[in-house]
């Protein structure tokens, strides 16, 4: 885990465990879980408001080009009227 062995991770707990004190503990991880989930939902609504851009953006184009398909079927039937 990022380099980091059993020894090592169980002195950082206990040293947070020495600054913070064991009544503050489950009120910091309550506040990092808050976070956490936070950072989370704002990334998941980030990349739904991505993905309905690009599928206005889609939409739009594909609206176009039968746009522009339906302009040249009127003027090659113009054009076959005009040769009559």
């Amino acid at each position: 885990m990022f380099g980091i062995g059993t020894t090592e991770l169980i002195i950082i707990m206990f040293i947070i465990l020495l600054i913070f004190g064991a009544k503050k503990l489950p009120e910091l991880a309550q506040g990092l879980g808050k976070g956490i989930r936070e950072f989370k939902k704002a990334s998941n609504d980030i990349q739904e408001e991505l993905s309905m851009d690009k599928l206005d953006e889609q939409i739009k184009s594909t609206k176009n080009e039968k746009k522009d398909e339906k302009k040249d079927e009127m003027k090659s039937e113009k054009t076959e009227k005009k040769d009559i």
